[in-house]
């Protein structure tokens, strides 16, 4: 944990200022100090938080209702696990984000919602952000504190997404792919648009309800009753088999049809589930088993229609809305917050 990330935070139980009560251990040689052990505490309230391996834990992955924690395990076990990384995540967070383009980062203080194992973090740093904050309550915190201590700028911490440890300091907040695997998915939204400042906005991508009926009643019932509750090293296994259908099909078929001889786009004849096939068949083998695997691992998916979306954006009292469908399988949005934000 880097002291800069302190101008930032606030107590989870309270709001009161956070401040750095204890170092155990810490390393230096970047340019800066990063408390590796120690102890955080709220002037308000006194309450005390650790820094464990370098990583401010604001919550018990275990300690939160039954949904969440099992969610937590299952994807803090899959980011431990794939943690590679690929060359095209930049283009396919630009695809989750648009019409947000990487140069809006530049300067700007960021918090990203679930960071998983930080290859987004990685990028907003990248792109110029003068500060990340990436927020992810599962172990997978331990896999995106390595892949961004690098950075000066980026800071991860575990914490509840519904009680943010954070002050309304933000002038950019997004999400990408974890909304959807929340017990309440606009809940985790109001409560990541309550941190952004007047003026400031907040990108969203979730799961469409439209176009995945067959995901609904056909994959869904089987993750929800089987795959998710398996153990996650025999899923591994097991999700090579739909993982090799998915990866022939793109290399053999999605990929070759949605270019020309130019290397130049086309459009793709209607073949089923084309655009979301064809956007991840430039993936090798390794990432397209991380979609599968992804896919059947989590205990919780929603599938979001568009006006569930819509009336999300409506609920912060958001303006500048722009809603768009993307690979024909899900809803991204982004909007500038005009005031303080409410659920109710």
């Amino acid at each position: 944990m880097k002291e800069r990330l302190l101008q930032y935070l606030a107590c989870p139980a309270c709001g009161g200022e956070i401040v750095l009560a204890a170092v155990a251990a810490s390393e230096t040689g970047r340019g800066w100090t990063e408390v590796l052990e120690g102890e955080l505490a709220c002037r308000a309230c006194g309450a005390r938080y650790a820094v464990r391996r370098g990583v401010p834990r604001f919550v018990d992955a275990g300690a939160v209702a039954p949904e969440s924690a099992a969610t937590a395990a299952n994807f803090g076990w899959q980011w431990q696990h794939f943690t590679q990384h690929d060359r095209l995540y930049a283009e396919q967070l630009r695809g989750w984000l648009a019409p947000v383009e990487p140069e809006f980062f530049r300067n700007k203080v960021v918090l990203e919602g679930g960071c998983g194992k930080g290859r987004h973090t990685r990028l907003a740093c990248e792109w110029g952000a003068r500060a990340v904050v990436g927020i992810e309550l599962s172990d997978a915190v331990e896999t995106a504190f390595a892949a961004t201590r690098d950075f000066a700028q980026a800071h991860v911490v575990q914490a509840d997404i519904y009680r943010l440890p954070l002050r309304r300091a933000f002038d950019y907040a997004f999400s990408v792919g974890v909304l959807h695997h929340l017990p309440d998915p606009r809940g985790g939204f109001v409560a990541l648009a309550a941190k952004v400042k007047p003026g400031g906005y907040l990108s969203a991508w979730v799961y469409g309800a439209e176009n995945n009926g067959w995901i609904v009643n056909w994959v869904s019932p089987l993750r929800e009753r089987v795959t998710s509750r398996i153990s996650r090293r025999a899923l591994l296994h097991l999700s090579k088999l739909p993982a090799g259908a998915v990866y022939a099909a793109t290399k053999l078929v999605y990929g070759p049809l949605s270019r020309n001889a130019f290397g130049r786009r086309r459009l793709l004849p209607r073949l089923f589930y084309h655009d979301y096939l064809a956007a991840i068949a430039p993936f090798g083998w390794r990432e397209q088993h991380t979609i599968v695997f992804d896919h059947l691992v989590a205990p919780v998916a929603h599938y979001i229609t568009r006006a569930e979306f819509a009336d999300w954006w409506q609920r912060i009292n958001a303006d500048e809305v722009v809603i768009t469908w993307h690979n024909s399988n899900s809803w991204r949005g982004v909007g500038r917050i005009k005031e303080v934000t409410s659920d109710k």
